[in-house]
């Protein structure tokens, strides 16, 4: 198959598939949290509610586009649009398999930290440009949570850099054909997990939105298909932390017997489903809980795998 023709395939796949798992997960989510608190949760369109996710796009797509006269116009459309490219982009660096992606960058791993760190952008400026006062102030939730655990988030790979020895996302992978790096990293996993779900604003880390004091927070002046923007971006952002996480410490597509692909998709639904389970079983913290959390409980732990990670590989 010709080198172009390739290219082609590897993007509409990269950009299809999480698109896909992202729709598919509003109603999995929706039916485990149902189970889980024991009701029924989506169960009248289609069987067992599958094609709920389409009644909602119907109804998103019926509803009227309306923007406040009062908000910034370019600033209140371009908000939405912001998050939906950033968390794209980081998918054209994650390795489906060997060989396998649409960017295979010898610093895919600071691509993605960089792409990550541009939500920040949309959802402070849509709480901005909303110009109302719950939206403000979930804007600027958002602004200070993402900033803090970006830091560690970041600071929380390090130990998988140094093990691996590079910054490539494929390299890293090929380097786990031993031993998944959740061991020897497993408290750097344990505060990547946490700094995700901060970064894509779920419980308990939710305070952005904080339906019962913000009323949605920095999206609750959108309407239609630019909430359904915001609503989607959520979820692709839950499968790309998941997806990065199968990549950085459970061995990406490594595996017996099936296809790596195959393996890659599994590992990333397992961490999918924990992440809802996690919404299902904690509740909202407050905010100063939030930031004290951040920089007395998982500062000091960053800190303190990076110096243990490097006495080892000095010391072996």
């Amino acid at each position: 198959m010709p080198d172009t023709a390739w290219h082609i395939i590897e993007v509409v796949v990269m950009l299809l598939l999480p698109l896909l798992m992202a729709g598919g997960l509003t109603v999995v989510e929706r039916r485990l949290l149902g189970q889980l608190q024991d009701r029924y949760g989506p169960n009248r369109v289609g069987v067992m509610g599958e094609m709920q996710v389409l009644a909602d796009a119907v109804k998103l797509l019926g509803k009227e586009d309306w923007i406040p006269p009062f908000a910034d116009r370019p600033v209140f459309v371009a908000a939405p649009a912001i998050i939906l490219m950033s968390v794209l982009a980081s998918f054209a660096v994650i390795p489906l398999t060997s060989g396998f992606a649409v960017a295979d960058l010898n610093v895919g791993l600071l691509f993605f930290l960089a792409m990550s760190s541009l939500g920040v952008y949309s959802v402070a400026l849509a709480g901005w440009s909303s110009r109302s006062k719950y939206p403000l102030l979930g804007g600027l939730r958002a602004a200070a949570q993402l900033l803090g655990y970006e830091v560690f988030m970041g600071m929380s790979l390090l130990g998988v850099v140094m093990m691996a020895g590079s910054f490539d996302l494929s390299t890293i992978v090929e380097g786990q054909r031993g031993l998944w790096y959740v061991g020897p990293q497993f408290v750097g996993f344990v505060v990547f997990f946490i700094a995700g779900l901060a970064e894509t604003r779920r419980t308990p880390f939710d305070l952005p939105e904080a339906e019962s004091e913000l009323v949605a927070g920095y999206h609750a002046e959108y309407s239609a298909m630019k909430f359904g923007i915001f609503y989607v971006g959520e979820y692709l952002g839950i499968t790309l932390v998941s997806a990065l996480m199968t990549v950085l410490f459970f061995g990406g597509w490594l595996g017996p017997i099936l296809p790596g692909w195959t393996w890659f998709l599994l590992k990333t639904s397992i961490l999918i489903l924990v992440v809802i389970v996690v919404r299902a079983a904690l509740p909202r913290v407050r905010y100063d809980q939030l930031m004290s959390f951040g920089w007395k409980v998982m500062l000091p732990l960053t800190l303190i795998n990076l110096l243990v990670t490097a006495a080892v590989i000095l010391a072996t």
